[in-house]
């Protein structure tokens, strides 16, 4: 057995003989009290009749009185001053001695007909509690017996009463009732018992699993209240857990880390966990940068409670940020390269068509065709360099609150202008918010990036075919798939294209890659380093339509969800 085993039996155990031991000495004091109330009041009775009475009777009530006196002594300091816990022949012997007791008093108060004949019916009570079912039958038999034999004794062979025969059975009854409750009394307290033990365990074992696990575990109610903080958190947070038990610590863990005091409140407020979230923790002059992700417990008619889970990832991202700075040399070195490639076949052609232009045996004719390839080769090479310009110019400097929904109708009324527009008749449709939705950032980049998508769409699009752009803001909504974007504005472009194979997906964003005749590979690329210069995410895949879907994830602003549509 396991000592973490061993350690809950052993404590569950002393639990259970404690508050067993605890609640036999309990009902033992009110026994003993009775007791020595009983023989003190019926001795003082006597000696206020002392003179009307037989010498027999002065002399069992005065024996009486010092025997329970004796004895109840006795029984105290068996318990109290040795310190024993009373076993279950212990007291068997308390209610045989009691119902003995009551006998005699009852003997010498009038025999069937006292009033003490009614102390018969406590002492199967205690009996009910204190001992198994067998037990109780066995006092409640005693009970029975001895009445109707000081019955029989009193009346000297007279015929019994049904009163005295009625009172016999009722002792019985009353055992048999009580002692049912008692032992059902017992089994549910069994029961009990051992779901508690269950419970401990895995309390214990729930304890020591948290404190030994390397992320902080930090649990707080919806009044800001610490619930639970593990030595991990208490270490990474500077904190001592005992100190702000069921007291409000957010402000206190604010002054450490905002922005964990930030995920918390939202996780609270909008009743939905987080996930991958970052943090920095300002601790005795080091700042540190930690993952955090929440759970929230919102249980039906209990307060709800938020749990965040977090970790050191300081080194981490250290790593992260140098293998970021090495992918940006090596996709420097990669655009370099395809970039040469891409200029390297126009200067080609150019210098072909230069030389041939020396040769005294060329045509007019040859030389128009040649010079009508220069400078269509010429404007190739100055599209792709402008193109290239505008990629390198991804850059957000001052950032300023965009309205979504207006930006969409500009880029949707330039695009309905443009000639694959227009040669392809394309209808362009917006999904827009009913209330105005805002993000920050820069206009001019966000105008261009939202444009490349909507003309990539309308020239894979079939003629007479339908682009549709919608935005919808997801802050705060059930459901809101985790991309890492703070209070996500979702903006969505679709066409009914023929879709994007699944081995160009990968490859769909990078520079100088297209599958489109005269295209120059840089307009989804561009898209690209425009939605990451927002701190925003681009995915793509194929609608249910069979075409392209663009979708773009941009840190923005609540907004009210309703939707109308509009033509762009």
């Amino acid at each position: 057995m396991r000592h973490q085993d061993f350690r809950v039996r052993q404590g569950t155990e002393r639990v259970g003989r404690a508050a067993g031991r605890l609640t036999a000495e309990g009902l033992l004091h009110v026994i003993w009290f009775g007791r020595v109330a009983l023989v003190t009041g019926v001795l003082l009775a006597g000696l206020l009749v002392w003179g009307r009475t037989s010498p027999e009777t002065s002399t069992v009530t005065t024996v009486s009185f010092a025997v329970a006196v004796l004895f109840t002594a006795w029984s105290a300091w068996h318990v109290h001053i040795q310190e024993r816990a009373p076993s279950r022949w212990f007291l068997y012997t308390q209610l045989v001695f009691d119902t003995v007791l009551v006998t005699v008093v009852v003997h010498v108060t009038g025999g069937a007909g006292s009033a003490f004949a009614a102390l018969y019916i406590p002492i199967i009570a205690a009996a009910a509690i204190l001992l198994p079912l067998p037990g109780v039958g066995i006092i409640g038999a005693l009970s029975g017996g001895l009445y109707l034999a000081d019955a029989i004794w009193t009346q000297a062979g007279e015929v019994l009463s049904g009163a005295i025969l009625l009172q016999v059975g009722l002792f019985g009854a009353i055992a048999g009732v009580t002692g049912l409750l008692g032992d059902r009394l017992r089994r549910t307290g069994t029961a009990l018992g051992e779901m508690e033990s269950e419970l401990e365990r895995l309390r214990l074992d729930l304890s020591d699993i948290l404190g030994s696990v390397s992320s902080g575990i930090l649990t707080v109610d919806e009044q800001g209240r610490l619930v639970f903080l593990n030595p991990a958190g208490e270490a990474l947070l500077g904190f001592d857990a005992r100190q702000w038990v069921d007291a409000p610590v957010l402000e206190a863990v604010g002054r450490v880390s905002p922005q964990l005091v930030d995920h918390l409140q939202r996780s609270l407020s909008a009743g939905d966990p987080l996930y991958r979230r970052t943090a920095e923790v300002n601790r005795n002059d080091e700042v540190i940068t930690i993952g955090v992700a929440t759970t929230v417990r919102d249980v039906p008619g209990e307060p709800r409670a938020v749990t965040a889970i977090f970790q050191d990832i300081t080194d981490q991202e250290r790593l992260a940020m140098l293998d970021r700075q090495n992918e940006r040399l090596g996709a420097v070195a990669e655009l370099a390269a395809s970039m040469a490639h891409e200029i390297k076949n126009p200067l080609a052609s150019i210098r072909s068509a230069v030389e041939q232009f020396t040769s005294p045996r060329i045509s007019d004719e040859d030389r128009q065709k040649l010079t009508r390839m220069v400078v269509r080769e010429s404007d190739r090479l100055s599209r792709l360099l402008s193109d290239f310009i505008d990629f390198t110019r991804v850059r957000v400097g001052t950032r300023e609150t965009v309205e979504v929904n207006g930006l969409v109708r500009d880029v949707l009324a330039v695009a309905g202008q443009h000639p694959d527009a227009e040669r392809r008749a394309v209808a362009l449709r917006a999904e827009l918010p009913s209330s105005k939705v805002h993000l920050f950032g820069a206009p001019d980049i966000l105008h261009r990036a939202i444009f490349n998508l909507v003309l990539n769409a309308t020239q894979y699009s079939p003629v007479g075919g339908e682009v549709r752009v919608s935005v919808e803001c997801l802050d705060g909504m059930r459901g809101t798939p985790d991309v890492g974007v703070e209070r996500p504005l979702r903006i969505q472009v679709e066409d009914e294209g023929p879709g994007v194979p699944e081995e160009e997906v990968s490859r769909l964003f990078d520079p100088f890659f297209t599958t489109r005749e005269g295209g120059s590979g840089l307009g989804l690329a561009l898209v690209h380093r425009a939605v990451e210069a927002h701190h925003g995410v681009v995915l793509v895949e194929n609608g249910p339509s069979g075409g392209a879907r663009f979708t773009m994830y941009l840190p923005g602003a609540e907004s009210e969800p309703n939707v109308e549509r509009a033509d762009g």
